[in-house]
């Protein structure tokens, strides 16, 4: 719990560093400042939003015990099991079988599942899955996982920006300076998910959850089940916001390229 507070620490820290060196390249003292003021802000806009800016990005609905009886009784089931408060509920309604967890901590947490994953997982195997997305809940490692998804897209998002605008004023030509910030910056977006994110982070759920249901082999037979679902079926707001990937309890993005950076479990 403490290493992911100090991780969150750590990366609200470098982003706003990150926003004042480019704010100073591209607008002296004047642009330092606004650009830390507006980091400060994005940080603290995205601590308290970005479980909301991410359920929102997949279009993710909220059930509850009338609308998906079975399936909300199994993750309260669980969540009892676990000692944790009960998360809020979605689904997804995409064909690719995955889920995920998100939220600053227990007591504002919400887990996501695709209708794929339900079509396709028995009952057992998707107690497993769900236990595993609760034990990062427990862990606290949804704080970091989201937040740094969020930061991150922001992130890619203003390199883009300040690409659109590299035309100088006598030459259609590339400003080197926003140009080089923009080599830079799409990298580090996927670098800081890849830092947040460590594999030890995916060992501690999968025993979390083992814990959680009881039953170990549950999960693993569930991802030998949509690992081969899924490389055929792409995740449009998974392509589409690529910085998100590292939620899911398998990689959901299908191209190369830019998208490949943010890959954090194997394909």
């Amino acid at each position: 719990m403490f290493g992911n507070w100090m991780k969150t620490g750590l990366l609200m820290a470098a982003i706003v560093a990150l926003f004042g060196a480019v704010g100073a390249a591209l607008g002296g003292a004047q642009g330092m400042l606004l650009a830390l003021l507006i980091g400060g802000a994005m940080n603290l806009f995205a601590y308290w939003n970005s479980d909301q800016i991410v359920l929102r990005m997949y279009n993710a609905r909220e059930v509850d015990a009338r609308s998906e009886p079975r399936f909300h009784r199994m993750v309260a089931e669980l969540a009892q099991r676990a000692e944790l408060p009960m998360p809020r509920v979605y689904i997804i309604d995409e064909a690719q079988p995955n889920a995920f967890a998100t939220g600053r901590d227990p007591e504002h947490a919400a887990v996501a599942a695709t209708t794929g994953i339900m079509q396709i997982l028995s009952e057992r195997e998707l107690r497993g899955v769900m236990a595993h997305e609760l034990a990062h809940v427990k862990h606290r490692d949804t704080l970091i996982s989201t937040l740094s998804a969020t930061v991150a897209g922001a992130i890619s998002m203003i390199a883009n920006f300040g690409l659109f605008f590299t035309g100088g004023r006598d030459e259609n030509r590339p400003n080197p300076v926003v140009a080089i910030a923009v080599m830079i910056l799409a990298p580090l977006a996927a670098m800081l998910i890849q830092m947040a994110i460590s594999r030890a982070r995916e060992f501690g759920a999968d025993a979390g959850g083992a814990e959680i249901s009881g039953d170990p082999e549950a999960l693993a037979s569930a991802l030998q089940k949509i690992e081969a679902y899924a490389r055929g079926t792409p995740l449009d707001a998974a392509e589409q916001h690529p910085e998100t990937a590292q939620m899911m309890i398998i990689n959901p993005l299908s191209g190369d390229g830019m998208a490949g950076l943010f890959r954090t479990h194997p394909a």
